[in-house]
C-alpha cells in the first residue's frame, strides 16, 4: 500500500506560481511513479505530469510543457510539482497517484490516488 497527500494548492493570479507537493508512505519506492493529475468542472481528469523514483525520468502533458516542472526528493519521500506562468485554464484539482512500472498517462493505470488539492488561476 502506498499513501499519498497533497497539499500547496489556493488562489493565485495568472502569470503566477504555485509549488505542490506530494507526499508518499507506505511500502518501498524503488519502482514506484508518481504521477500529477488534475480535473476541472465538468471535465475528465487529465495528466498533468509523471516522474520515476528511482531514476528521476519525467514526462509532461503537453499543455504544460515548459511552464510545469515534477522533481522528487528521495530523503523526504515527496514529490514537487513547481507550476509557473499559470494561466486560468490551469483551475482545477491536482491529484497526485501512484503505480508501478513505467509512467503512463491513463488515471485508470494508477493504483493509488491523494485527496487532491484546489489550484484557482484568476485572470
Amino acid at each position: 500500500q502506498v499513501q499519498l497527500a497533497e497539499s500547496g494548492g489556493g488562489l493565485v493570479q495568472a502569470g503566477g506560481s504555485l509549488r505542490l507537493p506530494c507526499v508518499a508512505s507506505g511500502r518501498t519506492f524503488s519502482s514506484l511513479v508518481i504521477g500529477w493529475f488534475r480535473q476541472a468542472p465538468g471535465k475528465e481528469r487529465e495528466f498533468v505530469a509523471g516522474v520515476t523514483w528511482s531514476g528521476g525520468s519525467t514526462f509532461y502533458a503537453d499543455s504544460v510543457k515548459g511552464r510545469f516542472t515534477i522533481s522528487r526528493d528521495s530523503a523526504k519521500n515527496t514529490v514537487y510539482l513547481q507550476m509557473n506562468s499559470l494561466k486560468p485554464e490551469d483551475t482545477a484539482v491536482y491529484y497526485c497517484a501512484a503505480k508501478w512500472g513505467s509512467i503512463v498517462t491513463a488515471t485508470t493505470r494508477y493504483d493509488y490516488w491523494g485527496q487532491g488539492t484546489q489550484v484557482t488561476v484568476s485572470s
